[in-house]
């Protein structure tokens, strides 16, 4: 069994306990930030965000069918007060638990349902076998903007945007990075930025941010279809690749695309490469 299907199996089973991210990814056999990436990889959620839409979901069915007491709701949903609760609540459905009681159904598309192995299966892919990189460290100046894991779409606008500064900055042409950090495994979230490699960055556009990598080591693989499949390479990087090498990915380094001028990003042909970021 893939190590998703055990945090799945993990989170469902352990729904109304206090849930201990490096235990269930000690009962894995996997890291935290590999089980962490491997999940969002997987299923679009962090493993928090997943079991908060959990909880809230059968939260809002107790009340949609009269629960009686709204703190005993919260309660069981692990929140530790009312005022908790209806935060929660309404940042999800838009409403306050009192609205749904007295009848207001909420949007059945933000609920959030068990996915069960079959769903969160991928289709197989064929993974070339990476190439191992040594940097000696990176300056990336790029545009950075914070996403929620499922609330990816504003990505290619934001390289579009990026577009307007390319040639003014002195750097390095042919290639451009993706970097993915700052993950927030509570929050789901995590920063991207686009971005092209500059050795001396000098006056920065206020609206542009400087990103110091040090010196790292890395896979490299290989995206060879178009650019919407990226989440299965993704998937069979951290679900398959990973789980089976002897590299351990180090989770206190941004991740990157690369982007060559061989890439289109009009049709969104053309490939790229993923870096992983590896412990020497």
């Amino acid at each position: 069994m893939r190590f998703v299907g055990k945090v799945l199996w993990f989170v469902e089973s352990h729904f109304r306990k206090d849930i201990d991210l490096d235990r269930i990814a000690r009962a894995c056999g996997v890291s935290r930030f590999h089980m962490c990436r491997g999940f969002i990889s997987a299923t679009g959620y962090s493993v928090m965000d997943y079991l908060r839409g959990r909880r809230l979901t059968e939260a809002a069915r107790q009340l949609a069918a009269g629960a009686p007491s709204i703190l005993h709701v919260a309660l069981e949903a692990g929140y530790g007060s009312h005022e908790a609760f209806t935060r929660a609540f309404r940042d999800r459905f838009g409403m306050t638990p009192e609205a749904v009681r007295d009848g207001n159904a909420v949007d059945q598309t933000l609920l959030v349902e068990p996915i069960r192995m079959e769903r969160a299966a991928e289709k197989s892919i064929d993974l070339p076998e990476p190439r191992r990189e040594r940097t000696e460290g990176l300056t990336i100046v790029g545009l950075a903007r914070r996403y929620k894991y499922l609330d990816v779409g504003g990505i290619p606008a934001q390289w579009t945007e990026f577009q307007a500064y390319e040639g003014t900055l002195g750097e390095r042409s042919g290639l451009w990075y993706g970097l993915c950090d700052s993950f927030d495994e509570a929050e789901g979230t995590f920063r991207y930025t686009s971005g092209v490699r500059v050795d001396d960055p000098g006056d920065v556009p206020e609206a542009l941010t400087v990103i110091r990598l040090p010196a790292q080591s890395y896979l490299a693989f290989t995206h060879k279809g178009h650019i919407s499949e990226l989440r299965h390479t993704m998937n069979a990087i951290w679900s398959d690749y990973m789980p089976n090498s002897a590299e351990e990915a180090d989770g206190g380094q941004a991740l990157f695309e690369l982007y060559s001028e061989a890439f289109d990003p009009v049709s969104g042909h053309g490939g790229l490469e993923i870096w992983i970021p590896i412990k020497s």
